[in-house]
């Protein structure tokens, strides 16, 4: 079986809902799953989570982080992190912790690499998706950094399925955008429960063209991702493409102020939820 058609198989096998995940992965779906049942309370909430070391530690960078920390008060347990951030949040957390799972899993170096940067590439977007959305739209900044982490949840799957297939990825990224990245995509984000409006705003993406200013959160991730200072390791760069270059970009006007300054006043913001997604 050629290349192009193991493509296609694991493709097809997504799209039919046949998805192979890691166990520790699997473990984690079923955490995500107690945490969004309507009878789970915060103090089982806080336990589910200390059970899961990757889960505790980044919920509570987060919650420390200058976009969620807006009083200065420093946490360090559990309960009180997720007593800040809420169920929702939690979720997006848990989501955060499943797609990082799958590049962990891998075994050879070089996709391990891959998926490094992908993740680095999902976790700048996530933040800046989540402060722009406040500050631009009407729309969820919430959703906004959940439709971040989980925007290239398709390449995370890809990447994890190398080590059964070497040399998937030997002829580059145009094969994964032509015959994987939609279908795998989509059947992905489906076994992991993400809600509608986020399907919505990826498929925006997949499909956008910029629009100054943002109206949707699918207009605002494709802006974070222009902006993402790391690109992802799958995909042309969407700046590239545009024939535009990043420091133009950010010198386009939004209303009165330049997206720079707008960039420039929020980037603590922005530079802590990274690191803490990025725990």
């Amino acid at each position: 079986m050629d290349r192009l058609e193991i493509f296609r198989n694991i493709a097809s096998q997504a799209g039919r809902g046949e998805l192979v995940f890691p166990a520790n992965v699997s473990a984690s779906i079923k955490l995500q799953k107690a945490l969004a049942d309507p009878d789970c309370h915060l103090e089982l909430a806080a336990k589910l989570v200390m059970a899961e070391p990757l889960v505790s530690a980044r919920t509570v960078a987060i919650a420390n982080s200058a976009a969620y920390n807006r009083s200065g008060g420093e946490i360090n347990n559990v309960r009180a992190a997720v007593m800040r951030l809420g169920f929702r949040t939690l979720n997006t957390i848990t989501t955060s912790v499943i797609v990082r799972q799958l590049g962990r899993t891998i075994n050879n170096p070089g996709m391990r690499i891959k998926s490094a940067q992908l993740w680095e590439h999902c976790a700048h977007v996530a933040a800046t998706a989540y402060v722009l959305t406040a500050k631009l739209t009407k729309a969820d900044p919430e959703t906004a950094m959940f439709a971040g982490i989980v925007h290239e949840v398709g390449g995370f799957y890809l990447l994890s399925r190398t080590d059964d297939f070497p040399g998937l990825l030997d002829g580059g990224t145009e094969d994964w955008m032509e015959y994987g990245e939609k279908m795998i995509g989509r059947a992905v984000l489906k076994k992991l429960g993400v809600p509608q409006p986020v399907v919505d705003a990826i498929e925006s993406l997949w499909h956008g063209v910029r629009v100054l200013p943002p109206q949707t959160i699918g207009d605002v991730l494709l802006l974070a991702k222009e902006l993402s200072p790391v690109p992802s390791p799958l995909q042309r760069s969407v700046v590239a493409e545009a024939g535009v270059g990043g420091e133009n970009l950010v010198d386009d006007y939004i209303g009165d102020h330049s997206l720079r300054e707008l960039l420039d006043d929020s980037e603590e913001q922005i530079r802590s939820l990274t690191a803490a997604l990025l725990v």
